[in-house]
């Protein structure tokens, strides 16, 4: 070796300053940074193709539906012809097929999803008006089926096999595969109608009584939710109870969990600090997933208990078919799932750095 190419050997990265500093080492990192960019400017992107999917599903789908709304508008009145195309007209329902289309996507674009046949108010006021009471019912009880799910799904895991575990997975299968209004309607007849010695507790539907205020009218509501939340909690929490298992049975066997209990923690603590974090990852999108289901509400279980939130306004206008609100409440209940989906996707990969890469 000559002497020349000894100086090159131990100058080492010293002799390309270009190639070093700071700017070196923030390559990594900065490549990071921008797959994770890509990563999430696809995940939007694709959502608004969705988006535009769903817009445009919505207009056709519910055209398929028989029945003509104006009739039903004027059912029992004697109307003349010359009437019902006067309906027709103020509706937009004379027009071109391709014409209503454009007229509604190009409205739907700015925030107008119309105006309901048969209230003749705004979709966007009547949907603004019913959405708080979705949220209050689909709300407490998603926050009590994802505890209960969590809770119940990591008990499971960490004593797979055992008596506790065949009865938890055993029941949250029975009644994950119960249709829910069928349990609640038989909650009514049992709970509020009552049978043999068990009284009539609670209301047989609606969301108040009327007439207070105050506490008591915060009281009377609650007292309307009891058979709702528990129908939809019963129903709903055994898919999180066993997502969670499964992710933490997966989890148990790994490396880290053997040389946590080699170091001495206890086992609750090997559990609660090291392995349900971990597990926890395929919930989140569960989590996230109902979280957007939230917003829809379930159709069937407020129209059994007659809850006035946007599940029982979509059946009451699915029953005309009232158009622009049947449309724009299916345009609401898809973007809720959507954006909540899309959402996931984009968290997904700061809770694990592996996903996305």
């Amino acid at each position: 070796m000559t002497a020349e190419a000894t100086p090159a050997l131990v100058e080492g990265p010293a002799a390309h300053p270009g190639k070093s500093g700071p700017a070196a080492g923030r390559g990594p990192r900065a490549r990071t940074g921008t797959a994770y960019l890509r990563y999430a400017a696809g995940k939007l992107a694709g959502a608004a193709v969705s988006l535009l999917a769903v817009l445009v599903t919505s207009f056709f789908l519910f055209r398929l539906i028989p029945g003509d709304p104006v009739k039903f508008m004027t059912a029992g009145r004697p109307v003349s012809s010359q009437q019902l195309a006067a309906y027709r007209r103020e509706f937009g329902l004379d027009l071109p097929m391709w014409r209503q289309f454009t007229d509604y996507c190009g409205k739907a674009l700015t925030g107008d999803l119309g105006t309901s046949y048969q209230f003749r108010t705004p979709v966007i006021d009547k949907i603004t008006e019913a959405l708080p009471n979705t949220l209050l019912l689909t709300g407490t009880a998603f926050v009590l089926y994802t505890a209960l799910g969590i809770l119940l799904g990591t008990r499971s895991a960490w004593r797979h096999g055992g008596l506790g575990d065949r009865l938890n997975t055993g029941l949250a299968l029975t009644l994950y595969s119960i249709p829910a209004f069928w349990l609640g309607l038989l909650l009514i007849i049992v709970l509020s109608v009552g049978v043999g010695p068990i009284p009539g507790l609670f209301p047989t539907g609606g969301m108040e009584s009327g007439g207070k205020e105050g506490f008591a009218y915060a009281a009377d509501v609650a007292h309307h939710l009891v058979l709702p939340v528990l129908t939809l909690v019963a129903v709903e929490y055994g898919q999180t109870l066993l997502v969670t298992r499964s992710a933490l049975l997966d989890e148990m066997g790994s490396d880290y969990l053997t040389t946590a209990r080699a170091k001495g923690l206890r086992d609750d603590v090997v559990r609660r600090r090291h392995a349900v974090p971990n597990a926890l990852l395929p919930t989140v999108t569960l989590i996230f997933v109902n979280l957007g289901r939230t917003v829809a509400g379930v159709i069937l279980v407020e129209t059994v208990f007659s809850w006035p939130g946007l599940g029982g306004l979509f059946y009451q206008a699915l029953s005309v078919p009232d158009l622009p609100l049947v449309q724009g409440l299916f345009f609401v209940f898809a973007a809720a799932v959507i954006v909540m989906n899309t959402l996931a996707d984009v968290l997904y990969p700061l809770l694990d750095p592996r996903v996305g890469r």
